[in-house]
């Protein structure tokens, strides 16, 4: 059996597990919060993912979470009590911080797994999908939900959303869509699916195999088939549901999220819907809960959203995240819409509480107010902000995963 070290303490946000030197497990340890990523954890993974990186000794980094979530995103609870209290600077400097992780992982040079055994959304969501492998069990539940908070896909989310199949990344950033284990298997979220119960079997083998590996460090392009060839020994073909998800919907997707715009995309919803009327089980749950979902999200957060993965299908990861970046400084600032102050206390504070979002309806959303959130413009006379500053790193690891 492989040895192992577990050189934090357990009420640390980020545990570490040493196994034989060779492969470095990091535990995001907020359970309570569904490993909601903090500035500190932020910042911890930051430092732990670069020193794993130096180390020679290191091989393999493996990421996971304690509980029942991978992670649901970022601290909600923290952005909202910046924003609320007008502090959006810090809420900024908290997307600053995330959004350099992400690109740290999505451009590692060594190989790297996300176990996604339970819930990834938003940011979660995001570290996971730009892993290098993205494991998924039957437990695993993949949202992108910003929409019906007053937000939008960030943390690289125009990148790896225009990079599914089809439009099926629309869909799921303007619905909130969940999906399943299998789907993300089947879509191209997920690189591997292995049942719950070899999980423990799989990590088991990847510390004692690669650590007896002669494979050196350096060697990243060997050591990232050596690795998949373990996983793909545990690693099954998973069985979709019969009905109703995404995936027997693609058609339907198509067709109608390849709209030009929101408006577009609802009204072919609700075109294919009245053509059900009058036919003998007719009704389609799926389109139903479709179209709500799309009516109760913030207009704007709808309307930017498209925008964002739209643009995102021509540019480097890069070039999203620094959009993305400008995009979530100016949501912060809340010049145009306050709806994802409104969305957060909603969601943190009065769940029932029905969101009053402003502008109210997409008609009244005019061309300049979409335009003011990718505006490179991020001061004025009272802010001297800049742009997200990336570090020089390769992004060729990146393009090899989706």
């Amino acid at each position: 059996m492989a040895s192992s070290n577990l050189d934090h303490h357990r009420d640390s946000e980020v545990l570490v597990q040493e196994n034989n030197s060779s492969v470095r497990t990091l535990t995001l340890n907020r359970p309570r919060h569904l490993n909601a990523l903090s500035l500190e954890m932020i910042s911890r993974l930051s430092e732990l993912f670069l020193a794993c990186e130096y180390d020679a000794n290191v091989k393999l980094v493996i990421l996971k979470g304690n509980g029942k979530a991978f992670s649901a995103g970022g601290d909600i609870a923290a952005i909202a009590y910046h924003l609320y209290n007008g502090d959006w600077r810090l809420a900024v400097k908290i997307s600053e911080e995330a959004y350099k992780l992400l690109y740290l992982i999505a451009t590692y040079n060594k190989p790297q797994l996300s176990i996604l055994n339970g819930i990834a959304m938003g940011r979660g969501a995001a570290i996971y999908a730009l892993s290098r492998f993205r494991l998924a069990t039957e437990n695993s539940m993949f949202s992108m939900p910003e929409t019906a908070l007053g937000g939008f896909p960030d943390m690289g989310g125009s990148y790896f959303l225009s990079r599914l199949p089809g439009f099926l990344g629309e869909y799921l950033a303007l619905t909130s869509a969940k999906l399943d284990g299998p789907e993300m298997f089947a879509c191209g979220l997920a690189t591997h699916f292995v049942p719950a119960t070899k999980l423990a079997l799989l990590e088991e083998a990847l510390a004692s195999t690669v650590a007896a590996s002669t494979i050196d460090s350096s060697s990243s392009r060997d050591l990232v088939f050596y690795v998949s060839a373990i996983i793909n020994e545990y690693s099954i073909q998973p069985v979709l549901k019969e009905r109703g998800s995404a995936r027997h919907k693609m058609d339907l997707i198509e067709k109608c999220f390849s709209k030009g715009t929101v408006e577009e995309i609802l009204s072919a919803l609700e075109k294919e819907a009245a053509d059900l009327d009058g036919h003998i089980n007719g009704d389609d749950p799926w389109l139903s809960s479709t179209i709500q979902s799309i009516k109760k999200a913030s207009p704007i957060s709808l309307k930017i959203s498209l925008r964002s993965i739209r643009e995102g299908r021509s540019q480097r990861l890069g070039e999203c995240l620094v959009r993305e970046y400008r995009m979530a400084y100016h949501v912060a600032r809340g010049k145009v819409s306050k709806d994802f102050i409104e969305g957060c206390t909603a969601l943190l504070w009065d769940k029932d509480k029905i969101q009053k979002w402003e502008p109210s309806k997409l008609e009244l959303i005019t061309d300049p107010m979409v335009d003011h959130y990718f505006s490179n413009k991020l001061g004025d006379d009272e802010d001297e902000s800049e742009e997200l500053q990336l570090p020089a790193r390769s992004e060729l690891p990146t393009i090899s995963k989706l």
